[in-house]
């Protein structure tokens, strides 16, 4: 009996070594770590869902960041500078604020990890300024994106009519190009006029709020383009409360899941469509090529569709 519990515990310990050795071994491979605006968007969880499938696949060990608003910008500086402590290998970074994220970029840089930035571009000319550097830029033409959300809105009415703005945060790459898009789009048909823009910080209860003084202050509003499909659904919801459905095109941008369900059902007119898993599935693959020492190109597009 004895003889048999002393080969049970030999057993016992030589698994264990082994497994510490395992646990050493993973520890101490390259480390990739995908920072997002936040998990509570549909959006970032298809971005981190198709870097996670990435990942897996090229046996990246792969950790994923967000503060819980896209708001706070403060607590994403944290999250970053606490991962380039942590020694990450690669830093994936889609910033929430495009000026106020270069002194963490600095610190990565000095940290000798290079940076991925995904879907909002990183304010160039502070970048500059402050002579950091980002390795590449994965995403989409967001000017493009409201040029096509705009074309869209104009056929719709038919060249005539108010139309309602919801914006993203004030100052905030992502929402000013697409803003740009539009307006350069509606500045082509003077019988298209753009009565009220306001923000509504990429959140729906807000959204809803904003949409409903808008219809109170415009009631002739024939049209409202939401920055991104979360605060066109907070817009469906406020027209919808108002009666107003079938009198008011809705336009958001993103795609979502719920976004194009509700162009299924009538309650929006279109969205425009980035793919965000592919943006994920871009960024571990560029990931991987820098832990290997392989160049990358400055600029990686992500196509752009509308859905209607």
């Amino acid at each position: 009996m004895r003889r048999e519990w002393r080969g049970i515990a030999a057993s016992f310990l030589a698994l264990s070594a082994a497994a510490a050795c395992n646990r050493g071994s993973a520890s101490g491979s390259p480390t990739v770590a995908l920072v997002v605006k936040t998990l509570n968007n549909p959006f970032f969880i298809e971005m981190e869902k198709g870097a996670r499938a990435a990942a897996d696949s090229l046996k990246i060990p792969l950790v994923v960041q967000a503060p819980e608003r896209e708001i706070d910008v403060e607590k994403q500086m944290q999250i970053v500078e606490n991962l380039i402590q942590d020694q990450v290998k690669v830093l994936v970074l889609v910033p929430s604020g495009s000026r106020e994220i270069v002194p963490s970029i600095l610190k990565a840089n000095a940290a000798k990890i290079p940076v991925v930035v995904v879907d909002t571009r990183v304010d160039s000319a502070a970048l500059q300024q402050a002579r950091g550097q980002v390795a590449t830029f994965i995403g989409s033409d967001n000017v493009d994106g409201g040029r096509i959300a705009g074309e869209f809105v104009a056929e719709k009415l038919g060249g005539m009519g108010h139309v309602a703005v919801l914006e993203g945060i004030p100052g905030h790459e992502t929402g000013d190009a697409r803003l740009r898009g539009f307006r350069e789009a509606l500045a082509k048909h003077p019988g298209l006029s753009i009565v009220a823009s306001q923000t509504a910080n990429w959140e729906r209860d807000q959204a809803f709020n904003v949409t409903q003084n808008i219809l109170q202050s415009h009631p002739d509003v024939r049209a409202i383009f939401a920055c991104n499909d979360v605060m066109a659904l907070g817009a469906v919801e406020a027209v919808r409360a108002a009666g107003r459905t079938r009198d008011i095109a809705i336009v958001g941008f993103d795609a979502q899941d719920d976004a194009r369900k509700a162009i299924r059902e009538g309650r929006m007119a279109a969205t425009v469509a980035q793919n965000p898993r592919e943006m994920g599935r871009l960024a571990m693959i560029t990931a991987n090529k820098l832990l290997h020492g392989e160049p990358v190109p400055r600029e990686q597009p992500v196509k752009i569709d509308l859905v209607k």
